[in-house]
């Protein structure tokens, strides 16, 4: 179904539809934006194949239709409602209170509910391990960052980002710049391409994008430039093999599929140690990645994972000691 066809058809649903099938309710930027909302499909097509049983969708289009899925579904019995994004966290809290009997979740914020499950992500410990491939790829000794919306949570990205490319390389430059403050900042590719090439005009020859479909013009700029680029949330690598040097993976697809074969409520925190973030190796970007790039890696994961290795969160206190 297409984002059009899918507004157009808010909760048309078939009559033959059980009740407790589950839902989810993507964020903007469109189900299939290859990263955050695709990895949370993802995760529902798995629910589909394994129990053979299907679940109720939409793509939010503007912020207004966020209460309105939620509800809708709540009222044609989905349980469990997936949400999906940060910003469903207000129209999900509402809701939920309406349908005290019906299982909710959240990806991406923490709604203090009793019916909420609410799941988020340790993104600093993965971009860590990104930033430690780009300082060792780098030969310029500049890097780059290109964030979406301008909030804590992709702040907590870029922090987690410039602390792994210190770690390996204490004289590096990190160039950053968000592309807005409004959620037309998650799916803006010319702006994500406008601000990877500013950066790669600067110096910088690697560039980590956090920024949904954004990012999409930055792997594009990437390879345009001949430089090269890290991609997030889901293993983008084979977007541009050759020029994508890795992908921070942020599992929602695991996230996602366990919250409708399992739900548990309160609050489900997942990082390196729980298999929730990771780095993305396969046969699109061995070429680029060396056997001392893979070993220090790998080592800086095992000494986060054990704790010898402490990973600032830009979101405890808004600021990031690596800047």
């Amino acid at each position: 179904m297409t984002r059009a066809a899918g507004a157009a058809a808010v909760l048309v649903f078939s009559a033959g539809i059980a009740l407790a099938e589950p839902a989810v309710v993507y964020d903007s930027g469109g189900k299939f934006d290859k990263g955050f909302n695709e990895s949370a499909f993802n995760g529902m097509e798995q629910y589909k194949k394994e129990s053979g049983k299907s679940y109720l969708e939409f793509e939010v289009q503007t912020d207004a239709q966020r209460e309105q899925a939620i509800r809708r579904f709540a009222q044609k019995g989905a349980d469990p409602i997936v949400t999906v994004g940060f910003a469903q966290g207000t129209a999900l809290e509402k809701v939920a209170k309406e349908f005290p009997n019906t299982h909710f979740v959240i990806i991406d914020s923490v709604v203090d509910l009793p019916n909420v499950q609410s799941i988020v992500f340790k993104e600093h410990e993965g971009s860590f391990l990104v930033g430690v491939l780009a300082a060792m790829a780098s030969k310029t000794g500049k890097v780059g960052f290109v964030g979406g919306m301008d909030i804590p949570l992709i702040r907590r990205f870029e922090c987690g980002y410039e602390q792994g490319v210190k770690y390996e390389k204490k004289d590096a430059t990190v160039f950053q710049n968000m592309t807005g403050t409004t959620g037309a900042a998650w799916n803006d590719p010319t702006k994500g391409g406008e601000l990877a090439k500013s950066q790669f005009d600067q110096g910088a020859d690697v560039v980590f994008a956090a920024a949904g479909a954004t990012s999409l013009g930055v792997y594009q700029a990437a390879k345009d430039s001949g430089k090269l680029a890290i991609g997030v949330d889901s293993n983008q690598n084979y977007l541009h093999p050759g020029t994508m040097l890795t992908s921070m993976m942020k599992r929602v697809d695991i996230a996602v599929h366990g919250s409708v074969t399992g739900w548990k409520g309160g609050v489900t925190e997942l990082g390196l140690k729980e298999a929730g973030v990771d780095w993305a190796l396969d046969d699109n970007n061995k070429p680029l990645v060396t056997d001392a790039m893979k070993a220090k890696v790998e080592a800086a994961k095992a000494d986060i994972i054990s704790g010898k290795i402490q990973v600032h969160d830009y979101v405890a206190d808004n600021a990031c000691p690596a800047s």
